[in-house]
């Protein structure tokens, strides 16, 4: 479990708190749990109580289905409040005020807007006027205002009060605040704006996966830190032994080692810390192995222990230290479902609401069925999800459900949703009897994934062939003729399956959907050649005067056809696994992606706070020039930046901040950028350098992987006993806490009671 309790606040029974009702009259004396309330002879009281109950008993629910907390007021207007809070155009809403919010950083000075970043001859850019950027940023400061003024009420003040993400908000808005008002008496032309360093804040913060990811790499940072120091000892170690090795000597021809590489210590830190990461390898060894074979062992020896032991040592701590705090997080996101679903049920099971006499001691707190199905229909949730849920209600014979088949009728949002295809049509002809039993058949899908690949190998023979002719030399009668012959066959393969499924039970199949559109498209662009150029034989103009030239066009035709052949994936069940991986990477694994877009944001905003303008091209150079200059920092020696001509690549606006960051996390040639920048700055700049490429490609990079793998896995393992046709039909439910499920333990009963008991606004008693 995680330190922080799940529902904190003062436990006050007495207190006047929204949704509490005070039972100072013919309280039960029995033994089982009840909400407090007030006995009145006024049906209409009843009635407005009755629907407190059912509204709190919604919202719980649906907190349930988001791991939302249910620590919340509970009087009808607070919750009227926060379902329109939570409301999708709302959460939509704050999430594109985000959004703007964020964007602003290619709009304001430093601006982006040019259509190149090479500092050669890129363009003066458009400068927004003061008030423009500024305007649109305190709108959205206003919103967040709202947004933390609403958090803050429905949660309460001794909530808000222990709550550290919500004052941090207050605090990150009051600072946004204050410098944008010095912004704006400045005239917008300030050199430094605070804010931008801050405004990632406003995205975290809203995602409550992200503050958990965030949570657990701080956990997990002590195991790293452990790895890391044994790595700075290796890089420090051979370091010292590589500047005993490669001294410099009286023969000026054997020091090409030390003076290229090994010249002083910064130098040759630097140099051994590149080809930790293989960039620079097999150069940095190259001046001294020309010399003598020997020297190789010392750098086989270094990337031996620090690149292919230190460096996979560090992804397996990564990997397990954070899949344990992710787990921990988890519980704590199962545990918030079932609160939230015990919760549901004690306030549903309030006197007079749906529950049998309670005078025996030994009696069992129910719940009405038809109540139930009324509270169900107003919760928003999946469809399927409700369907499964009410059929399973109406199945208890006496008309209630006790607390642990309440429970357990929740299940059904960890199942998979498996999706049925309607019933295929029936004919009376013995024709269209025998097409619908041949092309409903599995191997006309084996016959159409075959012709596909030999409509790609065609294509890969043309381009073979016509590889290095012009499009005035290229032959397309032959092609056209290829082409019109497998997209006849498309087009007949997809009618004659709308025959066999019909429209519904064709288009049910994702795999049949994406088939269908590209057929029509294919079919659309060749009746537009067809108009277009009548006749596609060698005598005509490739290029003429209209709007598509026809080399155009057929090469467009080709690309479809090699995009349809991806129709294999599904059919393939290995390939069909990975391929819906990398779909649930996208949709499920937006947190982690987030928190890696809240670090390139604030390592680009430093990096303009300290490298804008820093490299600067010779005066007199244009693009294709190449002069030498002895002077300065200027350099052209091969595989520097200059001679690379690296120019785009600059920390002069937010946008190319952005693209040389990620070149520098791929760490191909990164040193050709951190030498460039130690030249034209200073030796310091390196810090920066090595703390991005260790945020970046050691630590983030190595999660991102073992997050990959451990949603492939779940993924493989559950479709192990299945068929390649379940595989395509089942939905899976593989977010982050099902990855996790099977480890996790559910609470216990009374751990779930007590846990309600402290809740600060619903006071049950005794």
């Amino acid at each position: 479990m995680e330190e922080e309790p799940l529902l904190t606040g003062s436990i006050n029974q007495s207190s006047g708190d929204y949704g509490s009702h005070d039972s100072d009259l013919h309280q039960h004396k029995e033994s089982s749990r009840r909400l407090s309330y007030s006995v009145t002879d006024d049906s209409e009281e009843q009635d407005a109580d009755s629907d407190l109950y059912i509204q709190q008993a919604v919202v719980f629910i649906e907190d349930a289905i988001q791991y939302r907390s249910i620590n919340h007021r509970v009087d009808s207007g607070s919750l009227q409040l926060y379902r329109w809070y939570y409301s999708r155009i709302c959460q939509w809403g704050l999430g594109f005020t985000i959004a703007v919010v964020l964007a602003l950083a290619f709009i304001e000075r430093p601006s982006s807007l040019t259509y190149t970043s090479d500092i050669r001859f890129k363009p003066k850019p458009w400068e927004p006027p003061c008030g423009l950027t500024e305007g649109i940023e305190i709108v959205c400061l206003c919103i967040f205002i709202l947004d933390v003024t609403v958090k803050s009420y429905l949660i309460g003040w001794e909530e808000f009060r222990m709550n550290k993400w919500l004052i941090g908000y207050v605090i990150v808005i009051a600072a946004s605040v204050i410098d944008w008002m010095l912004s704006i008496s400045m005239m917008c032309n300030e050199n430094m704006r605070v804010r931008r360093l801050i405004r990632p804040f406003f995205l975290l913060q809203n995602s409550s996966l992200m503050k958990k990811t965030l949570k657990c790499i701080k956990r997990t940072l002590p195991e790293i830190a452990s790895v890391v120091l044994l790595l700075a000892l290796h890089l420090c170690i051979f370091t010292m032994i590589g500047m005993l090795i490669f001294a410099k000597t009286d023969d000026a021809k054997k020091n090409g080692e030390w003076e290229t590489y090994f010249k002083n210590l910064p130098k040759a830190l630097s140099s051994l810390l590149v080809l930790l990461t293989t960039a620079n390898n097999p150069d940095v060894m190259i001046p001294a192995y020309s010399l003598n074979r020997g020297y190789s062992i010392f750098f086989i020896l270094f990337s031996v222990f620090g690149t292919y032991l230190l460096m996979n040592l560090m992804t397996a701590i990564i990997y397990n230290q954070f899949r344990g705090y992710l787990l921990m997080s988890v519980q704590t996101s199962i545990i918030r479902r079932r609160l939230g679903i015990r919760a549901a049920f004690e306030v549903l099971c309030c006197p007079g609401r749906g529950h049998t006499s309670t005078q025996s001691e030994g009696h069992v707190e129910r719940v009405a069925v038809n109540m139930f199905l009324q509270v169900m229909s107003k919760v928003h949730m999946k469809s399927y999800c409700r369907q499964a849920i009410i059929k399973a209600a109406q199945q208890f014979p006496d008309g209630f459900i006790n607390g642990e088949a309440f429970q357990r009728l929740f299940n059904e949002l960890d199942k998979d949703f498996m999706k049925e295809h309607p019933p295929k049509p029936e004919y009376s002809s013995s024709a269209l009897q025998q097409i619908q039993y041949i092309y409903s058949h599995y191997y006309i899908t084996v016959l159409g994934n075959v012709v596909a690949l030999a409509n790609v190998i065609c294509i890969c023979t043309a381009l073979v062939l016509n590889s290095e002719k012009s499009a005035l030399e290229r032959n397309y009668f032959y092609m056209e003729i290829i082409n019109c012959a497998f997209i006849l066959f498309y087009l007949i393969e997809m009618l004659l399956k709308i025959v066999a499924f019909g429209w519904r039970g064709y288009l049910s199949f994702r795999n049949n959907i994406f088939d269908g559109f590209l057929t029509v498209l294919l079919l659309a662009l060749q009746i537009a050649i067809f108009i277009t150029y009548k006749n596609p034989s060698e005598e005509v103009d490739p290029v003429p005067h209209r709007v598509m030239a026809l080399w155009e066009m057929v090469r467009l035709v080709n690309m479809l056809i090699v995009f349809r052949f991806l129709r294999i994936i599904p059919e393939i069940k290995l390939m069909a696994v990975v391929a819906s991986t990398l779909v649930d990477l996208v949709k499920n694994l937006r947190a982690f992606a987030g928190i890696l877009l809240v670090v390139y944001y604030v390592f680009a905003v430093l990096g303009i706070w300290l490298f804008q303008g820093a490299i600067t091209p010779p005066p007199n150079m244009s693009l294709n020039a190449s002069t030498e200059n002895d002077t300065g920092p200027y350099s052209m020696d091969c595989g520097t930046f200059e001679q690379l001509e690296y120019w785009p690549n600059n920390f002069d606006d937010f946008a190319s901040s952005l693209v040389l960051l990620y070149n520098i996390m791929v760490v191909n040639n990164w040193h050709v950028f951190t030498d460039a920048y130690t030249r034209y700055t200073t030796e310091w700049s390196l810090v920066y350098f090595v703390a991005w490429w260790m945020t970046s490609s050691v630590m983030w990079v190595n999660l991102f992987v073992a997050l990959i793998l451990e949603n492939f896995t779940y993924k493989w393992d559950r479709s192990n006993t299945m068929s390649v046709e379940d595989v395509e039909r089942i939905a899976y439910q593989s977010t982050v806490q099902f990855m996790f499920r099977e480890h996790v333990q559910e609470p216990t009963e009374e751990e779930l009671l007590a846990q309600l008991q402290q809740h600060p606004h619903l006071h049950l008693s005794w």
